[in-house]
């Protein structure tokens, strides 16, 4: 099984469609060479982690959503919504785990439970430091001390806000 954790902020630069290219066909390309027996872990939050869960789909392969808190749909932004809603509908597992409010903490432990279960991890990440709790770098850093494979994707030409 293979899992996204996403830099926050990926897909909200001026150049959002170039960015968003970048990272679609790098993730593409990676995903591409495990066929399509690929299952894919997300919390299919907006940018990165919404855009490795459709390329698993269209690669022929399965989706386990994880659900880090009771209200987490209704926090991440509403333009994102409705592509949640589809990548959710289309899940072949759901894992919803126990925190009532999405937060930092709950975001990290739905991470932390994504590495448990994943065979490896993919980051689409600049390798700068997270900005909070929970960011990117801390769940390379927590996959890498779980000795998990990590496969990091920046595209050259890729922007964060």
């Amino acid at each position: 099984m293979w899992a996204c954790t996403a830099v926050p902020g990926l897909c909200r630069t001026a150049s959002r469609a170039e960015t968003t290219e970048l990272v679609q066909h790098a993730l593409r390309s990676e995903l591409a060479k495990y066929g399509d027996s690929l299952i894919g872990l997300s919390c299919i939050a907006d940018g990165a982690d919404a855009l490795f869960a459709r390329a698993v789909l269209d690669q022929g392969g399965s989706l386990i959503v994880i659900v880090p808190a009771v209200n987490y749909r209704e926090k991440l932004p509403e333009e994102h919504h409705a592509d949640y809603d589809e990548l959710f509908s289309r899940a072949s597992e759901i894992i919803q785990l126990d925190f009532p409010d999405s937060t930092s903490e709950s975001h990290m432990t739905a991470s932390v439970k994504v590495i448990e279960l994943a065979d490896r991890l993919v980051a689409v990440w600049d390798g700068k430091p997270a900005r909070g709790y929970g960011g990117t770098a801390d769940v390379v850093d927590a996959a890498r001390e779980r000795d998990l494979p990590v496969t990091v994707i920046w595209p050259d030409g890729a922007e964060r806000d």
